[in-house]
């Protein structure tokens, strides 16, 4: 489709999202098994840790969002925390990849673009996006529809791609993750470009104190960061403003 990865459509607009819709659908079957082995399943504690911010003890019979759910994890984990009551609706715009993680939860599917989200204002007690608003055709519209289905007070926790600023351990990332993870990734996946598409956006997203300020400017207050292995993850927890 692109003649190279610095042409894939990271910038925004109807072409990314009409790509993004496309590769999540084609590598929908193979999704976790790549997860798992390219991450060495750190991505699940990670997951754990940022559900340890959501906050959600205070609204446990509550109705929470995965936002970007993927193929559930995020819903899958917070469904067995103890202590757990609440009602968890998973949405997103590709259903091949809900399809794929059905089995895990007993999460309400809703298959809807993050732009456009078919809920009422303020109709979630927390919300979690992992490695979704990189995706995002419009990164800042993306974080207000979040914040708008947010009740004030709501955490919202996001886990996302970052790069390591420091030597040597940054030159080892770039190693792995734009020359050893796309051949990976092609050869498990079958799909050309998906697996450069994840170096390719993480170039072009926000660095973590960029994004902790578009989140603010989407509605966001108390947004804190933090960083997992070295820098190579990011953990954003921000709090819906008053309405």
């Amino acid at each position: 489709m692109f003649a190279s990865d610095r042409e894939l459509p990271v910038s925004g607009g109807a072409a990314k999202r009409a790509y993004v819709r496309q590769i999540f659908a084609a590598i929908a079957p193979t999704y976790d098994r790549l997860n798992r082995i390219m991450s060495l399943g750190l991505d699940l504690r990670w997951r754990r840790a940022a559900l340890r911010r959501l906050g959600w003890e205070r609204s446990s019979g509550g109705t929470f969002l995965d936002l970007c759910a993927g193929t559930l994890d995020f819903a899958a984990q917070l469904e067995r925390r103890p202590g757990f009551r609440g009602r968890i609706i998973a949405a997103d715009f590709a259903p091949a990849m809900l399809r794929a993680g059905r089995a895990k939860t007993r999460a309400l599917c809703v298959t809807a673009d993050a732009l456009a989200l078919p809920f009422p204002s303020g109709y979630f007690d927390g919300a979690m996006l992992g490695w979704g608003a990189r995706n995002f055709a419009d990164l800042d519209g993306g974080l207000a529809e979040a914040a708008r289905v947010l009740a004030p007070g709501a955490r919202l926790v996001v886990l996302d791609m970052a790069t390591p600023a420091h030597q040597p351990l940054r030159g080892l990332y770039l190693l792995y993750f734009e020359r050893v993870l796309p051949v990976m990734g092609r050869l498990i996946s079958k799909h050309r470009s998906a697996y450069s598409w994840l170096p390719a956006s993480t170039r072009a997203f926000p660095a973590p104190p960029e994004l902790a300020r578009r989140l603010e400017g989407a509605g966001f207050t108390a947004v804190t960061w933090s960083t997992f292995l070295g820098g190579a993850t990011a953990l954003h927890v921000a709090t819906r403003g008053s309405a």
